[in-house]
């Protein structure tokens, strides 16, 4: 696993010139959070490593969540890896178009990895949130191998993200400046911050995947 500052600075480079096109899909997120949430901004979940601040601007009912939010999430997180990885620009086409392929299969594997999460939450607050970067990886496995169950996508992350859960930990908390001013601009920031966190912790997953002796794909 590299440096924080490696995963940043790669998710930059990719991001060079680039910008409008992540900028715009994380503002049709935005927008369709608030859509589909009444315009709510609380927080229900604490924002883990493959959905970052998405989980903190899309509040709502569980049934929205679930059979909404989710899968966008899901769509927006692999729209990234697709443009981190291929250099794919369709950053909002991708988002709509892995949200609804084999919908139910995310709606499914999601709604398993929140479910394991919110059990482990049950025993002490500090593991559920341990366990909630154990299961980040989530989203990236249910689009990348949709031939495995939506247990055993939770499972595999868990078992990828095992002796890296307190690294990408610390690659989230190298963004609390940036944090920080985003909330300074009144969540304009946002914008920016986010599509920033996706596209390093996709660098991230390919690490992972890479240790895994899976092939990394770059542009």
């Amino acid at each position: 696993m590299r440096f924080n500052q490696d995963y940043k600075n790669a998710a930059l480079d990719r991001l060079h010139g680039n910008w409008a096109a992540v900028v715009i899909a994380t503002l049709v997120m935005i927008l369709l959070c608030g859509l589909f949430t009444g315009g709510s901004a609380v927080p229900q979940y604490f924002p883990q490593a493959t959905t970052g601040l998405l989980y903190w601007v899309c509040g709502g009912s569980f049934l929205l969540t679930l059979f909404v939010i989710n899968p966008l999430i899901v769509g927006y997180d692999n729209a990234m890896r697709l443009f981190y990885e291929r250099g794919d620009i369709e950053v909002v086409r991708n988002l709509f178009k892995i949200a609804t392929t084999n919908y139910l299969h995310k709606v499914g594997g999601m709604f398993l990895m929140e479910l394991k999460v919110f059990l482990w939450s049950l025993l002490l607050v500090v593991p559920g949130i341990v366990m909630s970067f154990s299961y980040a990886m989530t989203p990236y496995i249910l689009e990348e191998h949709p031939e495995i169950g939506v247990w055993e996508a939770s499972t595999r992350s868990r078992e990828i993200m095992r002796g890296h859960r307190f690294d990408l930990f610390w690659l989230y908390l190298s963004f609390i400046g940036w944090a920080i001013l985003s909330i300074l601009t009144f969540g304009i920031g946002l914008l920016w911050l986010i599509p920033y966190m996706s596209a390093s912790e996709v660098g991230f997953y390919e690490d992972l995947k890479a240790e895994q002796g899976e092939e990394a794909v770059t542009p």
